[in-house]
């Protein structure tokens, strides 16, 4: 299995990402340009090209939705579990100063970068893009949705 690092961590879904929504994108074009080039029947090629539109904007945001919504809280637990086990401590506090972008590129970090990182964060506010392009030694999230 490959490395994870900053540049290859996203991951895709290819029924999703690469057949499901181009198939989309194809014929809401297609539905676009018979607007134009069949005027006999513009209203059907115009309820077909809302019809799939909407059909691609549903795709979108209800698997987006639900999959992020659970994942944002699981990331959230992690890191009031990691924080309890290497501080030996609650981290009501401490999370409620960090943005949820800055929580889940800690979790990349292993236990010592995740103190350095965590102390950057709180103190120098940087970005969760910063936290992962800072993280020298990649600990990989696997199981991600």
């Amino acid at each position: 299995m490959q490395v994870q690092n900053y540049h290859n961590h996203r991951k895709f879904y290819p029924p999703h990402h690469f057949v499901y929504l181009p198939l989309l994108i194809v014929l809401e074009i297609f539905g676009i340009y018979k607007i134009w080039d069949d005027p006999g029947n513009q209203p059907i090629w115009i309820l077909f090209s809302v019809i799939v539109f909407l059909l691609f904007y549903l795709a979108i945001m209800v698997r987006q939705h639900y999959a992020l919504g659970l994942q944002n809280r699981m990331v959230r637990l992690e890191f009031k579990q990691r924080y309890f086990e290497i501080f030996e401590q609650r981290s009501d506090e401490v999370a409620e100063k960090l943005s949820f972008d800055q929580i889940a590129a800690l979790r990349f970090a292993y236990d010592e970068e995740f103190k350095e990182l965590l102390y950057r964060a709180l103190h120098e506010n940087i970005s969760g893009n910063e936290i992962k392009k800072s993280i020298r030694n990649w600990k990989p999230d696997l199981h991600r949705i």
